[in-house]
Protein backbone atom coordinates (compact mmCIF):
# COMPACT_ATOMS: atom_id res chain seq x y z
CA UNK A 1 0.00 0.00 0.00
CA UNK A 2 1.22 3.47 -1.24
CA UNK A 3 2.86 5.37 2.53
CA UNK A 4 0.10 8.11 2.16
CA UNK A 5 -2.99 5.53 2.45
CA UNK A 6 -1.50 4.21 5.43
CA UNK A 7 -0.85 7.42 6.88
CA UNK A 8 -4.58 8.36 6.11
CA UNK A 9 -5.88 5.25 6.99
CA UNK A 10 -7.86 4.65 3.47
CA UNK A 11 -9.36 1.29 2.46
CA UNK A 12 -9.59 0.75 -1.36
CA UNK A 13 -12.05 -1.91 -2.49
CA UNK A 14 -10.68 -3.87 -5.39
CA UNK A 15 -13.14 -6.44 -7.29
CA UNK A 16 -11.12 -9.52 -8.83
CA UNK A 17 -12.55 -10.87 -11.99
CA UNK A 18 -11.25 -14.36 -12.78
CA UNK A 19 -12.81 -17.68 -13.96
CA UNK A 20 -9.78 -19.53 -12.33
CA UNK A 21 -10.22 -20.07 -8.20
CA UNK A 22 -6.83 -20.39 -7.56
CA UNK A 23 -5.81 -16.96 -9.08
CA UNK A 24 -9.12 -15.45 -7.20
CA UNK A 25 -7.79 -16.99 -4.36
CA UNK A 26 -3.98 -16.08 -4.56
CA UNK A 27 -5.08 -12.69 -5.52
CA UNK A 28 -7.65 -11.92 -2.57
CA UNK A 29 -4.45 -13.33 -0.35
CA UNK A 30 -2.11 -11.07 -1.18
CA UNK A 31 -4.40 -7.52 -1.74
CA UNK A 32 -5.85 -8.18 1.49
CA UNK A 33 -2.74 -8.74 3.10
CA UNK A 34 -1.87 -5.58 2.40
CA UNK A 35 -5.14 -4.01 3.54
CA UNK A 36 -7.62 -3.65 0.98
CA UNK A 37 -11.00 -4.59 0.84
CA UNK A 38 -11.37 -6.96 -1.60
CA UNK A 39 -14.22 -9.01 -3.34
CA UNK A 40 -13.72 -11.54 -5.87
CA UNK A 41 -16.28 -12.58 -9.27
CA UNK A 42 -15.92 -15.63 -11.39
CA UNK A 43 -16.74 -14.38 -13.95
CA UNK A 44 -18.06 -10.89 -16.02
CA UNK A 45 -21.62 -10.83 -15.56
CA UNK A 46 -21.22 -11.45 -11.67
CA UNK A 47 -18.50 -8.65 -11.79
CA UNK A 48 -21.20 -6.17 -13.28
CA UNK A 49 -24.00 -7.34 -10.87
CA UNK A 50 -21.54 -6.67 -7.77
CA UNK A 51 -20.47 -3.27 -9.21
CA UNK A 52 -24.12 -1.96 -9.90
CA UNK A 53 -24.33 -2.75 -5.95
CA UNK A 54 -20.91 -1.21 -4.58
CA UNK A 55 -18.50 0.42 -6.90
CA UNK A 56 -14.89 -0.46 -6.18
CA UNK A 57 -12.06 1.78 -6.23
CA UNK A 58 -9.79 -0.99 -8.86
CA UNK A 59 -10.65 -3.84 -10.97
CA UNK A 60 -8.45 -6.70 -12.02
CA UNK A 61 -9.63 -9.09 -14.41
CA UNK A 62 -8.42 -11.73 -16.15
CA UNK A 63 -9.18 -11.66 -20.45
CA UNK A 64 -9.84 -15.12 -21.14
CA UNK A 65 -13.68 -15.93 -19.48
CA UNK A 66 -16.89 -17.74 -19.94
CA UNK A 67 -19.86 -15.18 -21.65
CA UNK A 68 -18.14 -11.55 -20.60
CA UNK A 69 -14.24 -11.79 -21.45
CA UNK A 70 -11.78 -9.45 -20.36
CA UNK A 71 -12.04 -6.63 -22.82
CA UNK A 72 -15.86 -6.59 -23.37
CA UNK A 73 -15.77 -6.30 -19.45
CA UNK A 74 -13.28 -3.62 -19.98
CA UNK A 75 -15.77 -1.93 -22.50
CA UNK A 76 -19.04 -2.35 -20.17
CA UNK A 77 -16.73 -0.91 -16.99
CA UNK A 78 -15.73 2.52 -19.05
CA UNK A 79 -19.32 3.14 -20.45
CA UNK A 80 -21.06 2.40 -16.72
CA UNK A 81 -18.06 3.50 -14.41
CA UNK A 82 -15.68 5.84 -16.76
CA UNK A 83 -13.49 6.57 -13.65
CA UNK A 84 -12.61 3.29 -12.12
CA UNK A 85 -9.11 1.74 -13.36
CA UNK A 86 -9.02 -1.52 -14.45
CA UNK A 87 -5.85 -3.80 -14.49
CA UNK A 88 -5.54 -6.41 -17.59
CA UNK A 89 -4.12 -9.71 -16.54
CA UNK A 90 -3.52 -12.99 -19.33
CA UNK A 91 -1.96 -16.18 -19.75
CA UNK A 92 -2.68 -15.61 -23.63
CA UNK A 93 -0.76 -12.21 -24.37
CA UNK A 94 -0.87 -11.23 -27.79
CA UNK A 95 -0.30 -8.03 -29.39
CA UNK A 96 -3.86 -6.79 -30.58
CA UNK A 97 -5.45 -8.32 -27.16
CA UNK A 98 -2.62 -5.56 -25.83
CA UNK A 99 -3.71 -2.83 -27.84
CA UNK A 100 -7.04 -3.30 -27.71
CA UNK A 101 -7.17 -3.14 -24.00
CA UNK A 102 -4.71 0.07 -23.73
CA UNK A 103 -7.37 1.20 -26.35
CA UNK A 104 -10.24 0.51 -24.37
CA UNK A 105 -8.90 2.28 -21.53
CA UNK A 106 -7.07 0.17 -19.36
CA UNK A 107 -4.62 1.31 -17.03
CA UNK A 108 -2.08 -1.58 -17.32
CA UNK A 109 -1.87 -5.13 -19.24
CA UNK A 110 0.22 -7.93 -16.38
CA UNK A 111 1.57 -10.81 -18.46
CA UNK A 112 0.72 -14.22 -15.97
CA UNK A 113 2.39 -15.81 -14.44
CA UNK A 114 3.32 -12.75 -12.59
CA UNK A 115 4.76 -12.36 -8.86
CA UNK A 116 3.06 -10.75 -5.81
CA UNK A 117 5.38 -8.05 -5.83
CA UNK A 118 4.19 -7.42 -9.31
CA UNK A 119 0.67 -7.10 -8.71
CA UNK A 120 1.47 -5.16 -5.42
CA UNK A 121 3.80 -2.81 -7.43
CA UNK A 122 0.34 -2.03 -10.01
CA UNK A 123 -1.99 -1.45 -7.24
CA UNK A 124 0.30 1.24 -5.87
CA UNK A 125 0.87 2.89 -9.32
CA UNK A 126 -3.11 2.95 -9.51
CA UNK A 127 -3.91 4.37 -6.21
CA UNK A 128 -0.48 7.22 -6.80
CA UNK A 129 -1.79 7.99 -10.07
CA UNK A 130 -4.40 10.59 -8.42
CA UNK A 131 -7.25 8.42 -10.05
CA UNK A 132 -10.65 9.19 -8.38
CA UNK A 133 -12.32 6.87 -6.35
CA UNK A 134 -14.77 6.91 -4.17
CA UNK A 135 -12.97 7.28 -1.07
CA UNK A 136 -11.62 10.44 -2.50
CA UNK A 137 -13.38 13.38 -0.77
CA UNK A 138 -12.78 15.71 -4.19
CA UNK A 139 -14.80 13.95 -6.14
CA UNK A 140 -18.78 13.53 -5.40
CA UNK A 141 -20.71 11.08 -5.06
CA UNK A 142 -22.97 12.31 -7.76
CA UNK A 143 -20.09 13.03 -9.98
CA UNK A 144 -18.45 9.60 -9.49
CA UNK A 145 -21.39 7.66 -10.52
CA UNK A 146 -23.05 9.48 -13.41
CA UNK A 147 -25.29 6.30 -14.02
CA UNK A 148 -26.98 5.18 -11.11
CA UNK A 149 -23.86 2.67 -9.43
CA UNK A 150 -24.88 4.26 -5.88
CA UNK A 151 -28.63 5.15 -5.08
CA UNK A 152 -29.46 8.10 -3.34
CA UNK A 153 -31.79 8.67 -0.84
CA UNK A 154 -35.41 9.40 -2.69
CA UNK A 155 -38.59 10.47 -0.43
CA UNK A 156 -40.97 13.21 -0.26
CA UNK A 157 -42.73 11.61 2.71
CA UNK A 158 -42.73 14.04 5.49
CA UNK A 159 -42.38 11.22 7.85
CA UNK A 160 -38.96 9.84 5.81
CA UNK A 161 -37.72 14.04 5.52
CA UNK A 162 -37.84 14.16 9.31
CA UNK A 163 -35.74 11.48 10.03
CA UNK A 164 -33.08 12.88 7.01
CA UNK A 165 -33.11 16.14 9.00
CA UNK A 166 -32.30 14.38 11.94
CA UNK A 167 -29.78 12.50 10.39
CA UNK A 168 -27.96 15.58 9.41
CA UNK A 169 -28.18 16.76 12.49
CA UNK A 170 -26.45 14.18 14.26
CA UNK A 171 -23.91 13.56 11.12
CA UNK A 172 -21.16 15.70 12.88
CA UNK A 173 -21.25 13.97 16.21
CA UNK A 174 -19.81 10.83 17.31
CA UNK A 175 -23.02 9.75 18.55
CA UNK A 176 -23.76 5.72 18.07
CA UNK A 177 -26.73 5.87 15.87
CA UNK A 178 -28.52 2.84 15.55
CA UNK A 179 -31.14 2.40 12.37
CA UNK A 180 -34.26 0.29 13.11
CA UNK A 181 -36.59 -0.99 10.37
CA UNK A 182 -37.85 -3.93 8.17
CA UNK A 183 -35.96 -5.38 5.52
CA UNK A 184 -35.08 -3.58 2.57
CA UNK A 185 -36.33 -0.48 3.74
CA UNK A 186 -32.45 1.23 3.10
CA UNK A 187 -31.15 1.09 6.03
CA UNK A 188 -27.46 1.01 4.83
CA UNK A 189 -28.41 3.65 2.01
CA UNK A 190 -29.47 5.77 5.25
CA UNK A 191 -25.42 4.76 7.09
CA UNK A 192 -23.88 6.21 3.82
CA UNK A 193 -25.87 8.97 4.04
CA UNK A 194 -25.05 9.91 7.97
CA UNK A 195 -21.29 9.57 6.52
CA UNK A 196 -21.47 11.40 3.90
CA UNK A 197 -23.31 14.42 5.40
CA UNK A 198 -20.09 14.13 8.18
CA UNK A 199 -16.53 15.13 9.01
CA UNK A 200 -15.69 12.14 8.34
CA UNK A 201 -16.23 11.75 4.63
CA UNK A 202 -12.94 12.00 4.02
CA UNK A 203 -12.10 8.87 6.03
CA UNK A 204 -13.19 5.05 5.11
CA UNK A 205 -16.90 3.84 5.22
CA UNK A 206 -16.57 -0.06 6.08
CA UNK A 207 -19.43 -2.01 6.20
CA UNK A 208 -20.20 -5.45 8.13
CA UNK A 209 -22.93 -7.63 7.88
CA UNK A 210 -22.63 -9.46 10.88
CA UNK A 211 -25.32 -12.41 9.85
CA UNK A 212 -23.18 -13.35 7.30
CA UNK A 213 -19.87 -14.48 8.55
CA UNK A 214 -20.22 -17.12 11.24
CA UNK A 215 -19.29 -16.93 14.39
CA UNK A 216 -15.31 -17.62 14.26
CA UNK A 217 -14.71 -15.54 11.56
CA UNK A 218 -17.25 -12.66 12.61
CA UNK A 219 -14.66 -12.13 15.64
CA UNK A 220 -11.49 -11.98 13.77
CA UNK A 221 -13.36 -9.59 11.03
CA UNK A 222 -14.42 -7.18 13.58
CA UNK A 223 -11.25 -7.12 16.21
CA UNK A 224 -8.42 -8.64 13.77
CA UNK A 225 -5.85 -10.75 14.77
CA UNK A 226 -2.12 -11.54 15.15
CA UNK A 227 -0.22 -14.08 12.65
CA UNK A 228 -0.19 -17.30 14.44
CA UNK A 229 -3.48 -16.46 16.86
CA UNK A 230 -4.86 -19.40 15.34
CA UNK A 231 -4.85 -22.16 12.78
CA UNK A 232 -4.63 -20.83 9.38
CA UNK A 233 -3.72 -16.89 10.49
CA UNK A 234 -0.29 -16.81 8.45
CA UNK A 235 -0.27 -12.88 8.69
CA UNK A 236 -1.34 -10.41 10.83
CA UNK A 237 -4.77 -8.86 9.79
CA UNK A 238 -6.62 -5.72 10.82
CA UNK A 239 -10.43 -6.02 11.87
CA UNK A 240 -12.75 -3.59 10.66
CA UNK A 241 -12.64 -1.26 13.66
CA UNK A 242 -8.63 -0.82 12.95
CA UNK A 243 -9.68 -0.28 8.49
CA UNK A 244 -12.60 2.04 9.66
CA UNK A 245 -10.28 4.34 11.92
CA UNK A 246 -10.99 7.84 10.99
CA UNK A 247 -14.28 6.98 9.55
CA UNK A 248 -17.99 5.42 9.82
CA UNK A 249 -18.26 1.51 10.64
CA UNK A 250 -21.65 0.47 9.37
CA UNK A 251 -22.56 -2.85 11.97
CA UNK A 252 -25.53 -4.17 9.61
CA UNK A 253 -27.83 -7.00 11.21
CA UNK A 254 -26.11 -5.59 14.61
CA UNK A 255 -28.69 -8.38 16.23
CA UNK A 256 -27.27 -10.86 15.23
CA UNK A 257 -24.33 -10.82 17.06
CA UNK A 258 -23.17 -13.63 19.57
CA UNK A 259 -23.81 -13.12 23.56
CA UNK A 260 -20.06 -13.67 24.15
CA UNK A 261 -19.18 -11.28 21.76
CA UNK A 262 -21.39 -8.94 22.55
CA UNK A 263 -19.50 -8.29 25.75
CA UNK A 264 -16.24 -7.55 23.59
CA UNK A 265 -18.30 -4.96 21.36
CA UNK A 266 -19.28 -3.53 24.34
CA UNK A 267 -15.32 -3.22 25.95
CA UNK A 268 -14.71 -1.56 22.17
CA UNK A 269 -17.40 0.90 21.99
CA UNK A 270 -16.51 2.08 25.57
CA UNK A 271 -12.44 2.17 26.02
CA UNK A 272 -12.35 3.13 21.48
CA UNK A 273 -9.67 0.34 21.80
CA UNK A 274 -9.71 -3.19 20.19
CA UNK A 275 -7.64 -5.93 21.21
CA UNK A 276 -6.58 -8.11 18.20
CA UNK A 277 -6.80 -12.11 18.28
CA UNK A 278 -3.50 -13.24 19.80
CA UNK A 279 -2.75 -9.36 20.42
CA UNK A 280 -0.13 -8.37 23.00
CA UNK A 281 -1.90 -4.92 23.60
CA UNK A 282 -5.02 -2.77 22.78
CA UNK A 283 -4.77 -0.59 19.81
CA UNK A 284 -6.64 2.89 20.10
CA UNK A 285 -9.24 3.95 17.50
CA UNK A 286 -11.42 6.79 16.07
CA UNK A 287 -14.82 5.10 15.09
CA UNK A 288 -17.91 6.24 14.58
CA UNK A 289 -20.38 3.53 14.64
CA UNK A 290 -23.73 3.22 12.66
CA UNK A 291 -25.43 -0.21 13.66
CA UNK A 292 -28.60 -1.74 11.53
CA UNK A 293 -31.37 -3.83 12.34
CA UNK A 294 -34.81 -5.25 11.62
CA UNK A 295 -35.11 -7.17 14.85
CA UNK A 296 -36.89 -6.06 17.82
CA UNK A 297 -33.99 -5.23 20.07
CA UNK A 298 -36.38 -4.54 22.97
CA UNK A 299 -37.95 -7.85 23.17
CA UNK A 300 -34.34 -9.49 22.24
CA UNK A 301 -33.02 -8.03 25.20
CA UNK A 302 -36.28 -9.44 27.28
CA UNK A 303 -35.42 -12.84 25.73
CA UNK A 304 -32.06 -12.85 26.68
CA UNK A 305 -30.19 -12.67 23.23
CA UNK A 306 -28.89 -9.51 23.32
CA UNK A 307 -27.20 -6.93 26.42
CA UNK A 308 -29.27 -4.80 27.80
CA UNK A 309 -25.90 -2.40 28.49
CA UNK A 310 -24.99 -3.19 24.62
CA UNK A 311 -28.21 -1.94 23.89
CA UNK A 312 -28.26 1.22 25.82
CA UNK A 313 -25.00 1.70 24.08
CA UNK A 314 -25.75 1.78 20.63
CA UNK A 315 -29.42 2.90 20.95
CA UNK A 316 -28.19 6.62 21.37
CA UNK A 317 -29.72 7.76 18.31
CA UNK A 318 -32.85 5.56 16.98
CA UNK A 319 -33.44 6.29 13.48
CA UNK A 320 -36.78 4.14 12.47
CA UNK A 321 -37.02 4.07 8.86
CA UNK A 322 -40.73 3.40 7.35
CA UNK A 323 -42.26 0.64 5.58
CA UNK A 324 -42.80 1.11 2.01
CA UNK A 325 -46.22 1.08 2.39
CA UNK A 326 -46.76 3.81 4.68
CA UNK A 327 -44.57 6.07 1.82
CA UNK A 328 -46.86 6.02 -0.75
CA UNK A 329 -45.41 9.75 -2.09
CA UNK A 330 -42.72 8.07 -2.52
CA UNK A 331 -43.63 4.61 -4.68
CA UNK A 332 -43.54 6.57 -8.15
CA UNK A 333 -40.23 8.55 -8.02
CA UNK A 334 -38.53 5.15 -6.65
CA UNK A 335 -39.98 3.41 -9.46
CA UNK A 336 -39.15 5.86 -12.63
CA UNK A 337 -35.49 5.96 -10.49
CA UNK A 338 -34.66 2.22 -10.89
CA UNK A 339 -36.61 1.87 -14.11
CA UNK A 340 -34.32 4.60 -15.85
CA UNK A 341 -31.42 2.94 -13.82
CA UNK A 342 -31.64 -0.58 -15.10
CA UNK A 343 -32.23 0.44 -18.35
CA UNK A 344 -29.35 1.94 -18.69
CA UNK A 345 -27.55 -0.78 -16.79
CA UNK A 346 -28.86 -3.32 -19.57
CA UNK A 347 -28.83 -0.50 -22.45
CA UNK A 348 -32.59 -1.01 -22.81
CA UNK A 349 -35.26 1.53 -24.27
CA UNK A 350 -36.62 3.12 -21.02
CA UNK A 351 -40.33 2.50 -20.97
CA UNK A 352 -42.93 4.27 -18.08
CA UNK A 353 -45.26 1.85 -15.66
CA UNK A 354 -48.55 0.85 -17.84
CA UNK A 355 -51.23 2.46 -15.90
CA UNK A 356 -52.41 -1.01 -14.47
CA UNK A 357 -49.09 -1.37 -13.10
CA UNK A 358 -49.07 2.13 -11.62
CA UNK A 359 -52.36 1.38 -9.72
CA UNK A 360 -50.85 -1.73 -7.66
CA UNK A 361 -47.68 -0.48 -7.54
CA UNK A 362 -49.65 2.07 -5.13
CA UNK A 363 -51.67 -0.61 -3.81
CA UNK A 364 -49.20 -3.24 -3.17
CA UNK A 365 -48.38 -4.07 0.41
CA UNK A 366 -44.43 -4.30 -0.24
CA UNK A 367 -43.63 -6.85 2.07
CA UNK A 368 -39.59 -6.59 1.18
CA UNK A 369 -39.92 -2.59 0.62
CA UNK A 370 -37.39 -0.70 -1.36
CA UNK A 371 -35.39 -3.63 -1.84
CA UNK A 372 -38.42 -5.83 -3.53
CA UNK A 373 -39.05 -2.91 -5.56
CA UNK A 374 -35.96 -2.84 -7.25
CA UNK A 375 -35.49 -6.20 -8.23
CA UNK A 376 -39.10 -6.32 -9.71
CA UNK A 377 -38.07 -3.54 -11.50
CA UNK A 378 -34.98 -5.07 -12.58
CA UNK A 379 -37.05 -8.22 -13.44
CA UNK A 380 -39.23 -6.41 -15.38
CA UNK A 381 -36.85 -4.02 -17.72
CA UNK A 382 -35.50 -7.22 -18.55
CA UNK A 383 -38.70 -9.40 -19.53
CA UNK A 384 -40.90 -6.72 -21.02
CA UNK A 385 -41.72 -6.80 -24.75
CA UNK A 386 -44.58 -4.27 -25.36
CA UNK A 387 -44.44 -0.80 -25.45
CA UNK A 388 -45.05 -0.09 -21.48
CA UNK A 389 -43.95 -2.29 -18.30
CA UNK A 390 -47.13 -4.54 -17.27
CA UNK A 391 -48.47 -5.71 -14.19
CA UNK A 392 -47.50 -9.71 -15.85
CA UNK A 393 -43.23 -8.13 -16.51
CA UNK A 394 -43.25 -7.70 -12.47
CA UNK A 395 -45.42 -10.71 -10.57
CA UNK A 396 -45.69 -14.20 -11.66
CA UNK A 397 -49.31 -14.21 -10.36
CA UNK A 398 -50.71 -12.17 -13.05
CA UNK A 399 -51.42 -13.62 -16.30
CA UNK A 400 -51.17 -11.73 -19.37
CA UNK A 401 -54.67 -11.69 -21.11
CA UNK A 402 -54.74 -13.20 -24.97
CA UNK A 403 -54.39 -9.69 -26.33
CA UNK A 404 -52.21 -8.38 -24.05
CA UNK A 405 -51.72 -5.10 -25.28
CA UNK A 406 -55.21 -4.29 -26.14
CA UNK A 407 -55.47 -0.44 -27.43
CA UNK A 408 -57.95 0.34 -24.35
CA UNK A 409 -55.58 2.87 -21.85
CA UNK A 410 -54.41 6.55 -23.02
CA UNK A 411 -50.83 5.47 -22.56
CA UNK A 412 -51.55 2.46 -25.03
CA UNK A 413 -52.94 4.83 -27.70
CA UNK A 414 -49.70 7.03 -27.65
CA UNK A 415 -47.71 4.00 -27.72
CA UNK A 416 -48.68 3.30 -30.87
CA UNK A 417 -48.45 6.48 -32.34
CA UNK A 418 -44.37 5.99 -31.50
CA UNK A 419 -44.69 2.26 -32.93
CA UNK A 420 -46.42 3.90 -36.37
CA UNK A 421 -44.04 6.58 -36.25
CA UNK A 422 -47.15 8.41 -37.34
CA UNK A 423 -46.80 12.06 -36.82
CA UNK A 424 -49.45 14.84 -35.01
CA UNK A 425 -50.46 16.26 -38.38
CA UNK A 426 -51.79 12.85 -39.41
CA UNK A 427 -54.15 11.84 -36.77
CA UNK A 428 -55.88 14.71 -35.80
CA UNK A 429 -57.12 13.84 -32.11
CA UNK A 430 -59.15 17.34 -31.40
CA UNK A 431 -62.64 16.39 -30.02
CA UNK A 432 -61.88 12.38 -30.55
CA UNK A 433 -62.57 10.20 -28.07
CA UNK A 434 -59.22 7.37 -27.77
CA UNK A 435 -62.09 4.75 -29.15
CA UNK A 436 -61.73 7.23 -32.32
CA UNK A 437 -58.24 7.53 -32.25
CA UNK A 438 -57.51 3.92 -31.50
CA UNK A 439 -59.69 2.74 -34.56
CA UNK A 440 -57.88 5.81 -36.77
CA UNK A 441 -54.27 3.81 -36.00
CA UNK A 442 -55.83 0.56 -36.98
CA UNK A 443 -56.93 1.98 -40.12
CA UNK A 444 -53.89 3.10 -40.84
CA UNK A 445 -51.83 0.05 -39.86
CA UNK A 446 -53.55 -1.57 -42.58
CA UNK A 447 -53.46 0.72 -44.91
CA UNK A 448 -49.75 0.62 -44.30
CA UNK A 449 -49.60 -2.94 -44.74
CA UNK A 450 -52.06 -3.23 -47.38
CA UNK A 451 -54.96 -5.14 -45.16
CA UNK A 452 -51.86 -7.59 -44.58
CA UNK A 453 -52.96 -7.91 -40.72
CA UNK A 454 -50.24 -10.39 -39.12
CA UNK A 455 -48.16 -7.36 -40.18
CA UNK A 456 -50.67 -4.39 -38.67
CA UNK A 457 -50.71 -6.45 -35.79
CA UNK A 458 -47.22 -6.52 -35.75
CA UNK A 459 -46.64 -2.46 -35.93
CA UNK A 460 -49.35 -1.73 -33.63
CA UNK A 461 -48.05 -4.06 -31.12
CA UNK A 462 -51.10 -6.42 -30.27
CA UNK A 463 -51.87 -10.13 -31.58
CA UNK A 464 -53.76 -11.13 -34.37
CA UNK A 465 -56.27 -12.21 -32.67
CA UNK A 466 -57.01 -8.42 -30.96
CA UNK A 467 -57.05 -7.75 -34.32
CA UNK A 468 -59.29 -9.48 -35.58
CA UNK A 469 -62.16 -8.64 -32.41
CA UNK A 470 -61.34 -5.56 -33.14
CA UNK A 471 -62.33 -5.24 -36.57
CA UNK A 472 -65.41 -7.62 -35.98
CA UNK A 473 -66.36 -4.71 -33.38
CA UNK A 474 -66.11 -2.22 -36.21
CA UNK A 475 -68.47 -4.23 -38.42
CA UNK A 476 -71.08 -4.85 -35.86
CA UNK A 477 -71.26 -0.99 -35.22
CA UNK A 478 -71.22 -0.62 -38.90
CA UNK A 479 -68.12 1.11 -38.86
CA UNK A 480 -66.41 -0.93 -41.33
CA UNK A 481 -67.23 -2.92 -44.12
CA UNK A 482 -67.15 -6.57 -44.44
CA UNK A 483 -64.41 -7.73 -45.85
Amino acid sequence: MVESEKMTGITRKILVVDDEQNMRIALFEALTRNGHDVSVAENGRMALELMHRSVPDLIITDIKMPEIDGIELLGRIKELYPQVPVVIITGYATVETAVAAMKKGAFDYILKPFSVEVIEETVNRVFAASVPTRTNPAVSEKNYAPNFAERPIIGENPKFLQLMQRARSVAFSKATVLILGESGTGKEIFARFIHQESDRVRGAFVALNCAALPEGLLESELFGHEKGAFTGAIVNKKGKFELADGGTLLLDEIGEIPLHLQAKLLRVLQEEEVDRLGGKSPVKIDVRVVATTNRDLDQAVSNGEFRQDLFYRLNVIPLRLPPLRERQEDIAALADFFIEKYSRLYDRKVKRLAESSRVRFLHYSWPGNVREMENLVERAVLLSSGPFLEPWDFWDDVEPPPEAAALSPADGALSLVEEMNISASTIDIGEQTLKEVERQMILQALHKTDNNRTHAAKILGISVRTLRNKLHEYRNQGILENS
